[in-house]
């Protein structure tokens, strides 16, 4: 899986393992390091670092980063580095804003030792919580995707491996990984998932849940890739940039398959500095398509506001621009996108 992962990833010769002392990234740690003694993947030149990030949120977290540091560089990994970072109170959740913080270190840690990919441990049990949580939330086509093999320089390399195969490596390698206390803390939603709803799936529905779960998230993966796809190039044609606002026309957002609509309408909130709408508030900004005369504003995440000009506005404020050269005369209202506030300059 590993030799697969770096071959994909056009054999960087520099790689880092982001290992947190758990059994999954240990057990990475420990096939990568057999690259490292190689010093070649399928004959191209390799090298294998590693990155320990201390997150702070736990008592003792220094000592367990020290520890597992030590157990990598026993492994022959090189450098190997622990950066501690500060986790930031976000509105996204303590394990949005723990993950934010870890992969900023990783990308930092990528930067100053020159690596091309850094391989993160993801089992194909973490991909399958990942889409029952999914699930649970209501979430989209791309929430339902799960986790990507590849991002980026971000290398998964173990998502088609069970956590009982990570635990068997270390157990084969004679390591002693760190049991993180929080996969077990029922207050988290993620540990719940792990300890109590996916056994009771398999129980109650027979082996093999786990394994269609992330069967799905694969197949989503192509379908949200593929109108992803669609939808850029969609709001490319149909943008159209004022200043700090962007517009998009009615009549061409009202021909567009919905899939597709709400996707362009994400967009354009995206490029005016918002972030991804809920579901119901992409419901909310499309149905000002279907309202007379002027409408709005609808408020977007991000400090973005969504309202509809109508084409007699847009007829009566005349056909030239601030510069004075003339416009196109407009055939149809449109859908406008603002930022509540002026950028910082």
């Amino acid at each position: 899986m590993l030799q697969d992962a770096l071959a994909g990833a056009g054999y960087p010769e520099r790689v880092l393992v982001a290992c947190s002392g758990g059994p999954d990234s240990l057990a990475l740690a420990a096939v990568a390091a057999y690259f490292a003694r190689r010093g070649h993947v399928d004959g191209r030149p390799v090298s294998v670092g590693a990155v320990v990030v201390d997150h702070q949120l736990q008592p003792g977290s220094a000592a367990v980063a020290a520890a597992t540091a030590a157990t990598l560089q026993e492994l022959g990994l090189s450098p190997v580095q622990v950066r501690t970072v500060d986790v930031a109170a976000t509105g996204m959740g303590p394990e949005a804003a723990a993950r934010d913080a870890r992969h900023a270190a990783l990308e930092a840690a990528a930067d100053d030792t020159g690596a091309g990919a850094i391989l993160l441990g993801h089992t194909l049990d973490d991909q399958a919580e990942q889409v029952l949580l999914g699930l649970a939330r209501g979430s989209g086509t791309r929430s339902l995707a799960g986790m990507r093999p590849v991002r980026g320089r971000l290398l998964r390399p173990f998502l088609g491996l069970r956590r009982a195969d990570t635990l068997a490596i270390c157990d084969a390698e004679d390591l002693d990984p760190w049991h993180d206390p929080s996969n077990t803390d029922p207050s988290f939603a993620r540990s719940r998932t792990r300890v109590e709803v996916l056994p009771m799936l398999e129980e109650k529905l027979g082996p093999g849940v786990a394994e269609s779960l992330a069967r799905t998230a694969a197949i989503l993966q192509l379908d949200a890739d593929y109108l992803d796809d669609v939808a850029n190039g969609t709001y490319l044609r149909l943008r159209e940039q004022d200043g700090a606002a962007v517009s998009l026309p009615e009549e061409a957002l009202r021909d567009l398959a919905p899939a597709v609509r709400f996707r362009v309408i994400a967009k354009a909130a995206a490029a005016v500095g918002g972030v991804q709408p809920s579901y119901q508030r992409l419901l909310a900004a499309e149905a000002l398509l279907r309202r007379q005369g002027s409408a709005g504003p609808v408020e977007l995440p991000g400090g973005v506001s969504a309202y509809r000009i109508p084409l007699a506005q847009l007829l009566a404020e005349g056909q030239s621009g601030p510069d004075g050269v003339p416009r196109e005369a407009a055939r149809c209202g449109k859908l406008v996108f603002r930022p509540q506030k002026p950028p910082n300059i």
